[in-house]
């Protein structure tokens, strides 16, 4: 073994360190999470002793003393990012974008970079994947760049820190954290100990310099981004962009933000110049649904402050086999046979012998109970054959006694359904207390899932 080296192990979850293997890991109880790596046992230089060696004796200061204002974040004017980020970029802050590869975290960032630097910031994109002509290329299918936006190809992170405190810009992108490497760690780029140091010194220099600093990570198989767990846990802010990269709409969601709310998201399409905003993710999503057919209905889903509508296709057919077959697609499958349980035994729809299928048309994922109700009578009305009218729409959260719950934000929903020229809203009867007089609306309220299935039924 070389001198000032030795081999440990991490867990690929939490970054657990242990001297030998273990099939479990004690911290986060993950099975087969231990991988190998041989890390340099030398001391390496921390903020605090670098603020000493220049002369400069930290000091606490008083929360009173500390002054903020409420211009102090960035607009990226991109509007479906700044909503999801809370408002903009906070100076100083570590944020994290994972995706699929191919998805458009590159490209997203660079228009934001973009943007900023036509504003006046000076911007700092780091490349470890790609080459100058690269980025270039890439570059031009989104506009014209000017003077503020500077690249740089090098995976160095010591190079990496010293370009950075040179140049001292007010935001930088690194793309991507896989790819850069310590020379005091041993282990290959892209390994724990290398995710996870690379990170730490990257959030030295945003919090030190006051530079807003944003990781493009790369994710796993099961769609987590790539390294310890751990990593997640150092930064401000972590984005993940979802959605099919065969399809042409994206969705920007924040899963941690210490600055702003964590149930926002950001729906985009991507373009030959680049991503666009969907600024009525509602109507990009109902665009397509078919006129007078049987399983379909409208429900209405809150995502963060925005109401989102959203077309629910069921389709239940007689089964061929013993035991039925049930599939859920952009929903809970629990939920679908919890629900499908409750028409069965509260409704009398025998339902233990067909075979059920339930899809959010649009590749959306909602897992918000309020389109309980929307599930249940696209259910129905694919069972019995019934047409629901186009202008009706659904939402509202069903129980195991069959009762039709409340949800938040009643008001906006049906405000948003009578944008997109929906008619009649079933919702809620406890809901009615919080409502107000709407012009052109038929608000049918109903306590129980058997008086939505009645109004249906009646036409």
């Amino acid at each position: 073994m070389l001198k000032n080296k030795k081999v440990v192990y991490f867990c690929q979850e939490c970054g657990y360190e242990s001297s030998k293997w273990m099939g479990q890991c004690p911290g986060c109880k993950a099975w087969n999470t231990f991988v190998e790596e041989t890390v340099s046992t030398k001391k390496t230089s921390s903020s605090g002793s670098r603020t000493m060696a220049q002369g400069l004796k930290p000091e606490p200061v008083k929360l009173k003393d500390i002054r903020i204002s409420e211009d102090e974040r960035r607009l990226t004017k991109i509007g479906e990012l700044d909503r999801v980020l809370g408002g903009g970029i906070v100076p100083g802050s570590l944020v994290l974008v994972g995706g699929d590869p191919g998805i458009g975290k590159s490209t997203l960032l660079l228009q934001v970079c973009r943007n900023l630097a036509l504003s006046g910031n000076s911007v700092l994109y780091i490349s470890g994947e790609e080459s100058l002509r690269q980025i270039r290329l890439r570059a031009n299918r989104i506009g014209e760049f000017n003077e503020n936006l500077q690249i740089f190809c090098e995976t160095n992170l010591e190079t990496i820190r010293e370009v950075i405190e040179r140049k001292k810009p007010d935001m930088v992108v690194i793309d991507s954290i896989q790819t850069m490497f310590h020379e005091d760690i041993s282990s290959a780029p892209g390994s724990v100990s290398q995710v996870r140091e690379s990170t730490n010194i990257l959030m030295q220099i945003a919090k030190g310099l006051g530079i807003s600093i944003f990781i493009v990570g790369h994710v796993t198989k099961e769609g987590n981004v790539a390294g310890p767990r751990v990593l997640e846990h150092m930064v401000d802010t972590v984005l993940y962009f979802e959605g099919d990269r065969h399809a042409s709409y994206r969705i920007l969601r924040a899963v941690k933000n210490r600055f702003g709310s964590t149930n926002e998201i950001g729906v985009f399409e991507m373009r030959g110049t680049g991503l666009e905003e969907v600024k009525n993710p509602s109507e990009f999503m109902l665009n397509g649904k078919p006129n007078g057919t049987s399983g379909s209905i409208v429900a209405c889903s809150m995502e963060g402050t925005r109401p989102i509508l959203v077309e629910i296709q069921a389709l239940v057919c007689q089964s061929n086999f013993g035991i039925p077959r049930r599939t859920a697609v952009g929903t809970d499958f629990n939920r679908v046979n919890l629900l499908m349980a409750v028409l069965e035994k509260k409704v009398g729809i025998h339902l233990a012998s067909c075979d059920a299928y339930v899809n959010i048309a649009g590749g959306m994922k909602m897992t918000e109970p309020a389109i309980d109700l929307g599930i249940s009578l696209a259910v129905v009305s694919s069972c019995k054959d019934i047409v629901i009218p186009d202008s009706v729409l659904a939402f509202g959260e069903v129980g195991l006694s069959g009762e039709v719950r409340a949800v938040s934000m009643a008001a906006q929903r049906v405000s948003e359904a009578k944008k997109l020229g929906f008619t009649t809203v079933i919702l809620p009867k406890v809901c009615q207390s919080s409502m107000e007089k709407t012009e052109g609306m038929n608000l049918v309220y109903v306590e129980w899932i058997q008086d939505a299935i009645r109004y249906i039924m009646k036409g």
